[in-house]
């Protein structure tokens, strides 16, 4: 089995004009070098907004359509989160969209309820673990990362642990700190792509998205500016480490009522 190469786009964010955010991405998704797997920030289209009626696109919308194109352009899977409306409910909603145009999605468990998302939005209720050439990888979204016992590795069910966020740099601490621990204690690498700049709403954000292996050794970190970055993520080092620490033998079962 290969390594995983994994580009992070950690830019600033367009308030509510997903055309304008969409450009902005594309211009950095066509300039990667080779990679498998590009990750955009929370709302990547919108900032985070609660404005979802106004905002909201449907799965046939333009910004899934185009996900499916830079996707297919690169030859790699997209995934990022956007205000999807379904049935009546709105959902903060990652999608991740793979070369061949199939789909698979996951909303938001934990609704930052602090910015009335819990009342603009509908939680999320199942997990999803997607294979990529062999790695299992587990995408989550922002206030997702308080909550260690969703994304608990027991028994071990995935390799790679995303966390994609709109996370404000007065809290910086909490994300980094949580970034770290989640990686250790999972036994998985850990990556959190967040945004910079200011939105309208006066929030800032340091970004801070960085990428950790196993041992919560950190591979690369961004602050406060724009960037990207292209990572490789070691297989050799995910099974070695693995293989010196089984800590899930002596792990507790438990079971998450949702």
């Amino acid at each position: 089995m290969s390594d995983l190469r994994v580009s992070l786009l950690q830019l600033d964010l367009a308030w509510h004009d997903a055309a304008a955010n969409r450009t902005n991405f594309q211009e950095k998704i066509q300039q990667l070098p080779e990679t498998d797997l590009i990750i955009l920030p929370e709302m990547f289209t919108t900032s985070f907004s609660m404005d979802a009626p106004a905002l909201a696109e449907e799965m046939d919308g333009e910004s899934v359509a185009w996900m499916r194109q830079m996707a297919q352009e690169r030859n790699a899977v997209v995934m990022g989160s956007l205000i999807i409306t379904e049935n009546g409910n709105y959902y903060n909603r990652i999608i991740w969209m793979r070369p061949d145009g199939t789909l698979e999605h996951y909303d938001k468990r934990h609704l930052f309820r602090m910015a009335g998302e819990c009342e603009a939005y509908t939680p999320g209720t199942q997990k999803l673990v997607v294979d990529l050439n062999g790695w299992k990888i587990c995408p989550l979204v922002c206030y997702d990362l308080r909550f260690p016992v969703w994304s608990r590795n027991t028994p071990i069910s995935y390799d790679v642990l995303i966390y994609i966020a709109s996370w404000p740099d007065r809290r910086r601490l909490a994300w980094r700190t949580l970034l770290r621990a989640r990686a250790i204690e999972n036994l998985a690498y850990c990556i959190g792509v967040n945004r910079v700049g200011t939105d309208a709403k006066g929030h800032a954000y340091s970004g801070d998205s960085a990428a950790y292996n196993l041992l919560g050794e950190e591979l690369v970190h961004h602050e406060y500016e724009e960037a990207v970055s292209t990572i490789t993520l070691s297989r050799e080092h995910l099974e070695e480490t693995r293989r010196k620490l089984p800590w899930d033998i002596d792990a507790d079962a438990f079971t998450i009522e949702v």
